[in-house]
């Protein structure tokens, strides 16, 4: 294992890969070698531009992931345009807040549907592949709420709930077939879905004075997390809920 996170030859999707997490994730996968078909609702050009930087090649796979009918579509156009399928990060998802007692039909079967169906179904459609090649990684990303309660975000709560479990019961399933299914649990990371949070002056203090390291985390702090949880450096790691989190559960 002389290069243990050298991921060359190696193709990955990269759900939700336009901005944030995701962009950070897909990056870095491509910085370490692989070649990247970033998925989203919207054309991941900024990501797609630094990843051809890296000289790597990238694939631009448009899917609204809110239902699960683009899923085979994200994995036939991925070895299609890329040859083949050996990484895949379940990181796009939505999140919809309020207080349990006024939470709506419709945003908790919005926030279900995105981050625990679909990453189900992209799972299971990904993992017959690797399964037939024998190999493959899965990276599936939970958060500090698979492991706490949280506040006014009951479906989020569920969902990434549901992610952490599943990811479980995929490892017990896939791990003799040479399929590792783990995740990564972001702490507070600075991005789109914060920003309300980073804007309430309690919450974002309360939030700080909280967390060991003392600040927010960059979406590039996940990076190397996911290159660790995709690479053969972690080929005995299954079932395993990897917290990037500046120190957040351990306080």
């Amino acid at each position: 294992m002389a290069h243990p996170f050298d991921l060359a030859g190696k193709v990955a999707v990269v759900t939700g890969a336009n901005t944030g997490i995701g962009q950070a994730i897909a990056v870095a996968l491509a910085a370490a070698g692989a070649e990247v078909a970033c998925v989203g609702r919207t054309p991941a050009e900024e990501t797609a531009e630094q990843i051809r930087a890296l000289g790597r090649r990238v694939v631009l796979i448009p899917a609204d992931l809110s239902t699960i009918a683009p899923v085979q579509q994200v994995v036939d156009t991925t070895l299609a345009e890329l040859g083949r399928l050996d990484i895949l990060v379940n990181n796009a998802g939505i999140i919809r807040r309020a207080d349990a007692v006024d939470f709506t039909e419709e945003d908790w079967d919005a926030v279900i549907d995105t981050n625990l169906k679909s990453v189900f179904f992209l799972c299971q459609a990904a993992g017959r592949y690797m399964i037939g090649q024998g190999s493959g990684r899965i990276i599936n990303i939970a958060s500090m709420l698979t492991f706490q309660g949280g506040i006014c975000v009951p479906s989020y709560t569920a969902s990434k709930s549901g992610v952490g479990g599943l990811t479980k019961l995929l490892a017990n399933e896939w791990a003799a077939k040479g399929v590792t299914v783990n995740a990564i649990a972001p702490g507070y990371i600075a991005t789109n879905n914060t920003a309300a949070l980073q804007a309430d002056e309690s919450r974002n203090k309360a939030i700080l004075d909280r967390i060991p390291a003392g600040r927010w985390g960059n979406p590039a702090d996940l990076g190397g997390a996911a290159v660790f949880l995709a690479s053969d450096a972690a080929a005995y790691v299954n079932g395993h809920i990897l917290a990037v989190d500046g120190g957040w559960l351990a306080r």
